[in-house]
């Protein structure tokens, strides 16, 4: 591989529940050493729903790194040994009470290769419906669901309420879907 640094020790330093923390020594091409710190996440989901009329379904919730509350596509993490696709539709489900049978895989985002190995799926979600029943969200997490149409995503993109990848791909491909 072009410019890869050969990994000659690990050092954990943090394990939680969601994430993992090491320090790698690294052997560099030029055959000095370095030291990398890395973040190891199990990835994650992201659902693209999109209504009948076209708007995309989206979730506010407070985000605690960033003190803040943002505006984000449905997601969530991939549990050990989870279908991508059952997690998509769990994830769906939970946040915001729809369900689909038309789930679509669109690409897979890094999210911050420079020091986490973290991989966002992507779906897209069509005809989607109300389901009666729905599962419950996870009881650490508070969203608030709401329908916006494409202006209104951009909108939010301008003020800085939508900021994390996931979503700008959604929207940019929101807008890139409603252009054809």
């Amino acid at each position: 591989m072009k410019f890869e640094e050969k990994t000659i020790a690990t050092e954990p330093i943090f394990s939680g529940r969601v994430i993992q923390v090491q320090v790698d020594t690294v052997t560099l091409p030029d055959g000095e050493q370095a030291k990398r710190e890395i973040v190891k996440h199990p990835g994650a989901v992201g659902i693209i729903p999109i209504t009948a009329d076209g708007k995309l379904i989206v979730v506010e919730q407070y985000r605690k790194a960033l003190n803040r509350s943002i505006v984000e596509i449905p997601a969530g993490k991939i549990e050990p040994g989870e279908d991508l696709t059952v997690c998509a539709l769990r994830e769906l489900e939970e946040e915001t009470g729809y369900g689909t049978q038309n789930l679509t895989y669109l690409q897979e985002v890094v999210t911050s290769p420079g020091f986490c190995d973290e991989v966002v799926h992507i779906f897209v979600a069509r005809d989607i419906f109300k389901l009666d029943n729905p599962a419950a969200l996870d009881d650490d997490e508070f969203v608030e669901m709401s329908a916006i149409t494409l202006e209104e995503a951009q909108n939010l993109m301008a003020q800085g309420a939508i900021c994390d990848a996931k979503t700008i791909i959604a929207v940019m491909w929101l807008y890139n879907q409603q252009r054809k």
